[in-house]
């Protein structure tokens, strides 16, 4: 496997982050959903092909949830210079949680390239 390395240019950002409690989807030890908007925009010089993510989230009780895998909501997205990829999902939990997270693909000549994402937290609102 070749080694990746961050594309100068290539950026993802926290748009937006909300809470949402309870309700018949959510499970009873985990009643709070937080939907995460996102966006990634190639600044770079160069088309970008994005193939996955990896996200770390860590618990208030300390225990890490390491979240990998194939595409990003299922796409693969092809960014050329000066576009971006916008798109939301979510996670539930019990408790407070700070998460961050990586986007890798492959730049147009084959390179590996990944783009970090600043951690954010979620915080579960108090009365």
């Amino acid at each position: 496997m070749s080694k990746s390395s961050e594309l100068t240019g290539l950026t993802a950002r926290l748009d937006k982050l909300c809470h949402h409690y309870g309700g018949a989807s959510l499970p009873a030890d985990k009643p709070h959903a937080f939907v995460y908007f996102i966006t990634i925009h190639n600044g770079s010089d160069r088309a970008v092909t994005l193939l996955g993510r990896k996200w770390v989230v860590l618990h208030a009780d300390g225990t890490r949830l390491v979240i990998e895998g194939d595409k990003i909501v299922g796409e693969t997205p092809r960014l050329a210079p000066g576009e971006q990829f916008s798109y939301n999902s979510y996670h539930v939990t019990g408790e407070d949680a700070a998460a961050e997270g990586s986007f890798h693909g492959v730049d147009e000549f084959g390179g590996h390239v990944h783009v970090l994402l600043p951690g954010f937290e979620m915080s579960i609102p108090r009365p």
